[in-house]
């Protein structure tokens, strides 16, 4: 019999399950418009630059907040690096490709070749943390990687270097998220370490990369500076790339990494059809905005089978992988 205090206990735990993965939806949601608008719309020379952006405001969001004692990580020793290694790059390879890939290709398109993100992420949560998805969950997730291919073979804006990116991309994230939660299992630094200290360690090699590409001598002299309502979206764009991730961390620590990868493909469906409107890059054709809308219909199963999930025993937040119920819908 389960006693009142678990039942308090479990719906407390379902909740933050759910809101987590709510405020990671709708951050990652805000983050992707907005930085199409910024990258292709105003045409800003850099995604480098603007990556550059997101981490200085990471920096500078986090170390304000433990000054006030808001939140609290380790202070700065060398035995830091070895602790969150190999993060830092992984973080970094993830924020730029994607970026690279959001001003190379067509947002429908882009959210299409993000769920091959999702099968990497199955497979090395398996290989790295043993957990082992269920018929429904890898049903699903095949359904939406066959989608994916389907919008892929007909897609009429085929750019190579986009591809490159995205594909690039769906690595750094199947990996960051797998690995994200291998170092919050430990928690020697916690969520906020884990986040201050992979933008501190980047920020110079990735300073130092965009001065020697010349992006930053031709960010410099971007001719947009001086409009306000540009303005407004780059530092938007900055802020944002602190949310995101601290949502990234939220709804890794009270659910799978899996499951985090899945809800920011689920953001997509409303990206995916904003995405044909705003832009003006996506070129409509019937067997693309098929495929789209297979792969959609897999994200929508996984969250139902995901969500729908009722648990025997108790579940701690930051478990490796989740216990298995008798009764899996």
């Amino acid at each position: 019999m389960v006693r009142p205090q678990e039942e308090i206990n479990e719906q407390t735990l379902f909740w933050r399950k759910v809101l987590s993965a709510l405020f990671y939806g709708i951050a990652s949601f805000m983050i992707t418009v907005i930085n199409k608008l910024v990258l292709t719309t105003y045409g800003f020379p850099s995604f480098q630059v603007l990556g550059i952006g997101q981490m200085v405001a990471t920096i500078v969001v986090l170390l304000v907040a433990k000054k006030l004692r808001i939140v609290n990580f380790p202070n700065l020793e060398f035995s830091i690096l070895g602790k969150i290694f190999p993060l830092p790059l992984i973080y970094l390879g993830n924020m730029f490709f994607g970026l690279g890939g959001t001003k190379e290709l067509s947002l429908p398109m882009f959210t299409a070749l993000r769920r091959f993100s999702i099968l990497m992420t199955m497979v090395l949560e398996f290989y790295i943390l043993g957990v082992q998805p269920s018929f429904s969950v890898q049903f699903s997730v095949y359904t939406m990687i066959l989608g994916a291919i389907v919008a892929a073979m007909h897609d009429l804006a085929f750019a190579v270097r986009g591809y490159v990116f995205i594909f690039l991309n769906n690595f750094f994230t199947a990996t960051n998220g797998v690995y994200m939660k291998k170092k919050l299992d430990s928690k020697e630094l916690g969520k906020y370490g884990l986040m201050f200290y992979n933008a501190l360690f980047m920020i110079i090699p990735a300073t130092l990369f965009a001065y020697y590409s010349g992006d930053l001598h031709e960010s410099y002299y971007y001719k947009y500076w001086d409009d306000p309502l540009f303005v407004i979206q780059f530092s938007i764009s900055c802020v944002m790339g602190f949310i995101l991730s601290y949502s990234v961390v939220l709804c890794t620590y009270y659910n799978s990494a899996l499951t985090t990868t899945i809800i920011g493909t689920l953001k997509n469906i409303c990206v995916t059809y904003l995405g044909m409107v705003i832009g003006g890059d996506y070129i409509f054709s019937i067997e693309n905005f098929l495929g789209i809308n297979i792969s959609v219909l897999g994200s929508l199963v996984y969250t139902y089978v995901t969500f729908r999930r009722k648990q025997s025993v108790s579940y701690s937040p930051i478990s490796t992988t989740e216990v298995k119920s008798e009764n899996i819908v």
